[in-house]
Formats: C-alpha cells, sequence, structure tokens
C-alpha cells in the first residue's frame, strides 16, 4: 500500500504546482464550454434544421481547431523543453514556427471551405421526418460563411497562448477567454433573437457572435503580451526577423509533423464517425449535438489535467531531470483519472436533465440522454488515453502518438461505425456504445507504451 501511495500519491507542493497551473486552463475551458452549451441552447429554440446546421459546421470547423493545435502542438513540444532549460532565443525560434503553421493552416482551410462547403455539410445530411435537408444546408452555408471571418483571429491566439502557457502563465489567457466568451454570450442572445435594438438574425447571428469574441480574445492576449516582455522573453527579438535556425526547424519538422497530420486525420476521423452516425437521420445528428456539448461541460477536467502533463513533464525533461519526470507523470495520470470517475458519475446522474432545455422534438431528447449515458461511462477510459497521447508527445514520441491516435481512428474506429451503421440493422444507442468502446482498446496500449519509457527523453 505503501508502494501504490508513494508512486501515485503526491505531496502538497507538487499538488499545489499542478492544480495553480490547471485551473486557469479548466476555469477558462469551463466557461467557454457553458457559453457554448448557452449557445447551442438558444440555437436549439430555431428549430431541429438550425441545430442540425450549426451540428455539422461545428464539425467541420472542429477539423480546422485541430490541424491549428497540430502547429502548435508542433512547436510547443520544444517550446516547453526550451523554457524549462532556460533557453528563451529557442523558445522564441518555436513561437516563429508556430505562427507560421497556425497562418499557413489557417488560409489553406478558408480556400477549401470556400470551395467545398456545399458539398462537405451535405455529408452530414439525411432526410428526417418533419426536417428540410435544403433548409439545413442554406443555413449551414450562411453560418460557415460567417465564421471563417473569426479564423485568423482565432489562429493567431493559439500561437500565443500556447508560448504563455508554457512559461507557466495560465491566468492571461484564462482572463481573455471569460471576457470573450462573456462577450459571446451576451451577443448571442441580442443577435440571435434580436433584443433590444439589435436586429433578429437566427443562426447568422450566433455566427456574428462567435467571430467578434474571437477578436476580442486574441486583442487581449496579443496586446498583453506584448507589453509584458519581461515575463514573455520570447517575443524580445520575435519580430526583428523572419528566419528559424535550419537545425531547429529541421528537428521540429521532423518530430511535429507527425503531430500535425495526427490532429487532422483524427479530428477528420471523428468527423467520418459522425457521418456514420447521420446516415441514421437528421435527429440522430441533432441528438449528439445535445450530447456532445454537455459531455464538453463534463470532460473540461480530465481535458486541461493532461494539457498541463505535457508542460509540466516537459519543462522536467527539458531540464535532464528525467525521474522526475516520470513521478510526476504517474501522480498526474492517476490525479486525472480519478477526477474523471467523479465528472463522469455527476454527467450520468444529471446528463438526462440538459436535453429537456432544447426546443426538439422528444424522440431527440430521448436519444440524447442515452448518448449522454453512454459519454459518462467511457470518459475515464478517454481520460486515461488521453493522458497516455500527452505523456508521449512530452518526450517528442510523435510518430508514436499519430499510430497511437489517428492510424487507430482510421483503421478501427472509423471502419467499424461505418460498417454497423450501413450494414447491420443495431440500434443507433447499440452502435455508439459500441464504437465508444473501443477507447477500451487505446487505454491498454497506452499503458503499455507509457510503462516502456520510451518517452523519458531530452531533446533540447
Amino acid at each position: 500500500m505503501s508502494g501504490f501511495l508513494k508512486k501515485y500519491i503526491g505531496d502538497r507542493e507538487f499538488y499545489k504546482r499542478y492544480i495553480i497551473l490547471a485551473i486557469p486552463m479548466i476555469l477558462q475551458n469551463a466557461i467557454t464550454n457553458f457559453v457554448s452549451f448557452l449557445d447551442n441552447i438558444m440555437v436549439g429554440q430555431l428549430g431541429q434544421e438550425a441545430i442540425s446546421a450549426v451540428a455539422t459546421v461545428n464539425q467541420l470547423i472542429f477539423v480546422y481547431y485541430l490541424a491549428v493545435f497540430g502547429a502548435a502542438s508542433a512547436g510547443s513540444i520544444f517550446g516547453a523543453q526550451y523554457y524549462g532549460k532556460g533557453d528563451h532565443k529557442g523558445h522564441m525560434y518555436s513561437f516563429r514556427f508556430k505562427l507560421y503553421g497556425v497562418i499557413l493552416v489557417t488560409l489553406l482551410a478558408i480556400a477549401l471551405f470556400m470551395a467545398k462547403g456545399n458539398a462537405l455539410i451535405s455529408l452530414f445530411l439525411t432526410e428526417s421526418e418533419g426536417a428540410s435537408i435544403e433548409l439545413a444546408l442554406d443555413l449551414g452555408l450562411k453560418y460557415l460563411g460567417i465564421i471563417l471571418i473569426g479564423l485568423i483571429p482565432f489562429a493567431v491566439n493559439q500561437a500565443y497562448s500556447t508560448n504563455i502557457k508554457e512559461t507557466g502563465q495560465t491566468l492571461i489567457p484564462m482572463i481573455a477567454g471569460f471576457v470573450a466568451v462573456f462577450a459571446n454570450g451576451i451577443l448571442d442572445y441580442c443577435l440571435i433573437f434580436g433584443a433590444g435594438p439589435f436586429p433578429k438574425l437566427g443562426v447568422a447571428g450566433a455566427a456574428i457572435a462567435t467571430v467578434i469574441a474571437r477578436y476580442i480574445e486574441a486583442a487581449i492576449v496579443i496586446v498583453w503580451a506584448h507589453r509584458h516582455r519581461k515575463e514573455n522573453r520570447y517575443l524580445t527579438d520575435a519580430y526583428k526577423g523572419f528566419g528559424i535556425p535550419k537545425e531547429l526547424l529541421s528537428k521540429i519538422m521532423i518530430k511535429g509533423t507527425p503531430l500535425m497530420i495526427n490532429e487532422v486525420l483524427w479530428a477528420a476521423g471523428m468527423s467520418a464517425v459522425t457521418q456514420s452516425y447521420s446516415v441514421r437521420g437528421m435527429d440522430v445528428l441533432a441528438a449528439l449535438s445535445i450530447s456532445n456539448t454537455v459531455g464538453n461541460l463534463f470532460n473540461i477536467v480530465f481535458i486541461q489535467l493532461g494539457s498541463c502533463i505535457s508542460i509540466i513533464v516537459g519543462q522536467y525533461l527539458g531540464s535532464g531531470q528525467l525521474e522526475k519526470a516520470k513521478d510526476a507523470d504517474n501522480k498526474m495520470i492517476f490525479f486525472s483519472v480519478s477526477c474523471c470517475v467523479v465528472m463522469a458519475s455527476l454527467m450520468l446522474a444529471c446528463g438526462r436533465l440538459f436535453p429537456q432545455l432544447y426546443n426538439v422534438d422528444g424522440n431527440i431528447r430521448a436519444l440524447a440522454t442515452k448518448f449522454i449515458a453512454v459519454a459518462a461511462i467511457w470518459m475515464p477510459f478517454c481520460s486515461y488515453s488521453h493522458c497516455s497521447y500527452f505523456t508521449l508527445r512530452s518526450g517528442g514520441k510523435t510518430l508514436v502518438t499519430f499510430l497511437f491516435d489517428s492510424v487507430f481512428t482510421w483503421v478501427i474506429i472509423a471502419p467499424l461505425a461505418f460498417v454497423l451503421a450501413h450494414f447491420t440493422s443495431l440500434n443507433i444507442v447499440a452502435l455508439y456504445f459500441v464504437v465508444s468502446g473501443t477507447e477500451l482498446i487505446k487505454v491498454i496500449i497506452g499503458y503499455f507504451m507509457v510503462k516502456s519509457d520510451v518517452w523519458l527523453v531530452q531533446m533540447v
């Protein structure tokens, strides 16, 4: 018992450092997801076509978000270690790489969505009783066209925010997030329903509110960072040139390319899974939108605790403290999964209340309630595989994470969902349960990968 406690339970100072880092990130995402939840409810008042349209576009934009995250994360692998080593010039170069990467991804995404938006949205829309595919497609295109305007500030903000977090300063991105989501929530209500002097714009109003919030958040983070150069020393020479040393660029590309490709392919794979579910009708798509939005409220704890692993472990690895990195990783994984069990229990207990807030058919509410229960059951397993992913990533094992994440999704999860949805009569809830249950395989793989210590590498 004493051996177990020593391996998995930290002292007060350990949890103090971990929680101080994590709480601002958790609070920021809690507010963000809560406002997204309110946004989802408000859009849900406009009818099934509106919620299906917004859910479809958000699924496509999700792939873009993960692509930006991948580009920023490629630089973060080295950024966290450079900061832990005290090499601020190296940290600056990793920031430049992020900035170039996220802007390139954004320009490519805008071009793709403008050229193929109609075809991409249509992939998710299947005829359902009482719902109009034509109306849903029209609303989706209108929503997408406006959302594209906010992609550039979102991307630049990710480059700045990830670098700021690598220095342990998670408070400012949290404050910026708070202000943005507060503005988003207020504008959502005003522009969707036409409150006060504002026009009633429906789905377009929701998109406009999101775009304005993106600009507000980016402005706060960027202005603060440049006004506090002492805390953000990587900005000192960031714009005095444009180059990145060839050797470092080569290292980032070798380690980071699998990570960037992984994020895009994983997100695309999950979109393919959702598309397979959607062939069962637009009511399934609407129910999944409700379920996913509720799930995001409860999974913020394990998502952000897992993200903290890459920062803390990365700093230990960068400073050459490999045993401390391993010890901290064990304790953080145990803590994250334990917290997730609590959150999953709460979600299972009260998840059925949330669908009642939506102005949708009773069948959609019942379906969403069942999806929420399934998601809660598998959530602790997702927590462990999430922690495993960030552990491997912190040591630069991006090819391994590529196999662990994207290859697994496209070889196991997506084909399974496609076959079950198209070639069996399995009801949608049972189908969703089986497909979600593949997370158990990832847990087993992740356990042995982390245990092997292949990730205990100082790269800088």
